[in-house]
Parts: C-alpha cells; structure tokens; sequence
C-alpha cells in the first residue's frame, strides 16, 4: 500500500522547504588579493628575470609590436563592424554584374575600398550568399577584404618604411589569390560543397546594439591574436638561437613555406600583422610577403569560422586550395617586385 503525506492541518504552519548546500565560490575581490599577495612574494625573482638581456629583448620587441598594431586594429574594427552592420548586404547584391565571371573581380576590387578584417568578412560574405550573390563573387569578396583594404595597405606602409613595394606587392598578390579563387571556385565548385549560410548572429538587434556588440567580439578576438602573434615574434627574436632562424632564412624554399604555416599557426587580424612580419628582419621580403598573403585568407580562426558558416566540407576543400594558391602568388609577385 502506498504511503502519502497527510496534509498539514489548517493553521499549521509548514516547514519552509530545505535549501541545498551552498558551495563557496572564490570571489573575485579575493582572487585578486591572492594574486598580489603572491606578486609581492615573488618580487625579487620576477625583477631578476626581467633584468636578463633576453626578457629585456623581449619586451622591447613584444611592446614594439603591440604598440604599433594597436592604432590600426581598433580603426580596422571599428569600420569593419560599421560596414557589417549599416550597409545592407543588397547593396552588394545590386552593385555586381550578373555574369560570375566579371562578378569576381568586381568584388575583389571592392576590398580594396572596404574595410573588413577576416572576423567580419565571413558574415558578410555568408549574408552574399543568402542574399542571392554567386558564391564565387561572395568569396572573392571574402579573401580580399581583409587583405587589401585601405587600413591593411596604410599599416603595411608603416611598418615598412624603407620598402614600400611591400605594398603594391601585397596588393598584386592578395587579388590574384582572390580573384582565382574566386574563378576556380565557379569551374569546379559544387552547390553541394558549400551548405547555405545562417542568419547573422546581429540580425534581430537594433543598429546600435548590433554594431557594439560586433566592435566588442572583434577586439576581444583580434586583440588576442595580436597579443599571442607579438609574443611568438618577440620569443622568435630573442630566444631562438640565430644560427636556426639563418639556416631556415637562407633557404627559400624553406623560408616561405616556414613563415607560410607561422601565419596560418598565429592567426593574427590583418591590420596588425605587417607589424609582426617586418620584425623578422632576418627572412626575405618574399618570405615576409608570404605570411602577409596567407595569414589575412586562411589560418586557424579563419578556418573554424569558415566552417561554421558554410560547413565542414566547404572548408577542408577550400582552406587548402587557399593555402597553395596565396603562396603560389606570393611568390611570383616577389619576384617580379621585390
């Protein structure tokens, strides 16, 4: 026989239900505490080991880096989210010839007038696509964008002052790679390789809301980047024994494809990346131009977006016809310009 629960009499009063344990959190205020505490403790070894000649190299050159990125990469972001947000992707849709093959170029040139970093590129080209663009003009758009826009061009001046072919020479070749991405992609691509994009992760907001809240994404994405990219430049400067970085620079071969995968591996966001390739003095300027090239069109963070946006399989064919191509027209470009 089952056993129920009499109920409580009328003017009784009913025990209040029990509360689960509360577990202890540490809190912030505290953690923060903890952490100068140990800071103040480890003073004296921390002020040895920035003292040595190699932490100093370090940090100079990790400072230098990130100083001079920073200016451009909030200005790239800014405008970039400005440009996701208040242009409506129609006005692309209207602004491209009809014909895929003069659709390409058209929309490889327009990179060179909008600025986008890679973060903001993949939506908009995902938007193209949903609005009705071929995709091959949609990822012309998406490859350039990033690579030869005015922000990226300026930044790439100033960080090679005394070679300002580097950016002709960036330019040349980042459109090429787009442009015949963009025509390889309408020969042999199929409707089923690439899935059909999802809405935008801003639609549905207000303007205002949708474009801090991509200025915000943005930062918190490319500010990383270029903090991990300036550390792996200042280490590759002051620790790695010169003898290595002369041996991998002396051969061409080796020295493209090594600064190739660097700018696939750091991920860093266009307007900053000029910065951490003209600190590697000790490569050629093809081999810089190559990590300039592949670093804007595919590296890791690029990759998962482009996946997410437009599938798994879209991605495992195109990031490494990509990668192939943008190495390819880096280093024809340099040797014809640099």
């Amino acid at each position: 026989m089952a056993i129920t629960k009499a109920a409580p009499r009328t003017g009784e009063r009913t025990p209040p239900p029990e509360r689960p344990p509360e577990t202890r959190r540490l809190t912030s205020p505290l953690a923060l505490t903890m952490l100068l505490l140990l800071l103040v403790l480890l003073q004296s070894p921390i002020r040895r080991a920035l003292s040595a000649p190699v932490m100093q190299s370090w940090t100079t050159v990790f400072v230098a880096v990130v100083i001079q990125a920073l200016p451009f990469l909030v200005l790239g972001v800014l405008l970039s989210a400005a440009i996701a947000v208040y242009v409506p992707p129609s006005f692309f849709a209207r602004a491209l010839p009809s014909r895929p093959a003069l659709a390409v170029p058209v929309a490889g040139m327009a990179g060179a007038v909008l600025p986008g970093c890679e973060c903001a590129s993949v939506p908009v080209a995902g938007a193209l696509v949903r609005r009705g663009v071929t995709p091959a003009a949609a990822l012309a758009f998406l490859l350039s964008a990033p690579a030869i826009n005015p922000i990226v061009l300026t930044a790439t001046a100033v960080a090679f002052p005394r070679d300002p072919e580097m950016v002709l020479a960036r330019f040349v070749a980042s459109l090429l790679v787009a442009c015949a991405m963009g025509w390889l992609w309408q020969r042999v691509g199929r409707t089923d390789w690439m899935r059909p994009p999802t809405h935008a992760h801003h639609e549905g907001q207000t303007r205002g809301a949708a474009f801090w809240d991509s200025v915000r994404h943005d930062v918190m994405h490319a500010g990383g980047f270029l903090v991990v990219g300036a550390m792996a430049a200042a280490t590759l400067k002051a620790i790695a024994p010169e003898s290595w970085l002369r041996t991998a620079a002396d051969n061409p071969v080796v020295a493209v494809l090594a600064l190739a995968v660097l700018a696939v591996v750091l991920s860093i966001c266009s307007e900053a990346d000029a910065f951490v390739a003209a600190s590697l003095t000790q490569f050629s300027l093809t081999a810089r131009l190559a990590f300039l090239v592949v670093g804007p069109m595919i590296d890791l963070k690029l990759f998962a977006m482009q996946a997410g946006t437009f599938g798994r399989g879209f991605a495992l064919r195109f990031a490494p016809m990509t990668f192939a191509l943008a190495i390819v027209s880096a280093v024809l470009t340099g040797a014809v310009l640099l």
